[in-house]
């Protein structure tokens, strides 16, 4: 069963990693470019790349919504850090901010299916369910020592909440 938690993050969080701009519209037909990003990732050891590591988890950044789920938006693949001085040639940065998020935990099983399953059940939800309507500005994923084993892993993703008046 998926599991939501809420949570405030009073810290912003620094990542490094590749980037590319797509839509749910293109990763769902199979013409995305995210399994690709994540194939990139580990065929060019980038991980091993990236200074000042804050972990070994790999975060999942969507940001720069052009409007909600339906439309474009930037998705960048890399590690949380605690500097940005030296980002290397080809990657970016990105800044998680604070403010409140709907976690998700996903199922265990493969990483695709349920991290899939995980975003279709989200898609189905009313803003009431999430505890507040998305910000639509910044959402992530965090694959951290649950998510190792790719064919048993087991997924958090968060929500940005937009503030309530």
């Amino acid at each position: 069963m998926i599991h939501l938690t809420d949570k405030t993050l009073t810290d912003p969080i620094s990542i490094i990693g590749i980037q590319t701009r797509t839509n749910n519209a293109s990763e769902l037909s199979g013409s995305g470019q995210i399994g690709a990003l994540w194939g990139r990732l580990f065929a060019e050891n980038l991980l091993a790349q990236i200074p000042n590591r804050a972990s070994e988890s790999i975060f999942a950044i969507y940001s720069n919504y052009a409007s909600d789920q339906n439309g474009d938006y930037d998705y960048l693949l890399g590690c949380p850090v605690t500097s940005i001085e030296t980002i290397p040639a080809g990657m970016t940065y990105a800044a998680i901010p604070t403010g409140d998020y709907a976690v998700f935990t996903s199922e265990t099983g493969p990483v695709v299916e349920v991290v899939q399953a995980t975003w279709k059940h989200i898609w189905n939800l009313a803003p009431g369910d999430l505890g507040g309507s998305r910000a639509f500005l910044t959402d992530y994923e965090v694959y951290d020592h649950r998510a190792k084993d790719p064919a048993n892993a087991q997924v958090e993703i968060h929500l940005g909440l937009a503030p309530q008046s």
